[in-house]
């Protein structure tokens, strides 16, 4: 399932659905999750704000704001088929075949790197791992 699966892809990259608009498929009012500060370990909350620069505000769930976030530092919690997602929906919003991503194997909580292999009728991946 999408929710398993995280795009390597730079924001840009035509790879990325939206083929390169500044987040990469965020938007204003999205539930997402951030690296707060940058730091390893992500943080749920809403995109405030999209700036000029690509970059965007987020509040918190926990109450905490945070200014210029890089769309690196972001990923969404907004089903794939979320009308807030670019484009309106689409399997995976915006994985697709070739794309190199991290995936959790088997729903566990560890990411793994590896290549969407193929998109099922479903809406479910077939990722080949890196190892």
């Amino acid at each position: 399932s999408a929710e398993l699966i995280r795009s390597l892809e730079p924001a840009g990259s035509p790879n990325r659905l939206g083929g390169g608009g500044g987040g990469g498929g965020l938007r204003e009012g999205m539930k997402v999750e951030a690296r707060y500060r940058g730091k390893a370990r992500y943080y749920p909350g809403v995109i405030k704000r999209e700036n000029r620069d690509g970059t965007f505000d987020v509040d918190y769930d926990d109450g905490e704001k945070e200014m210029f976030v890089s769309a690196e530092l972001i990923r969404s919690l907004e089903p794939a088929g979320s009308p807030s997602r670019l484009g309106g929906g689409g399997g995976g919003g915006g994985l697709r075949e070739g794309m190199k991503v991290e995936a959790r194997y088997r729903g566990k909580a560890r990411y793994y790197p590896g290549v969407i292999k193929r998109e099922n009728r479903d809406g479910t991946f077939d990722v080949d791992y890196d190892d």
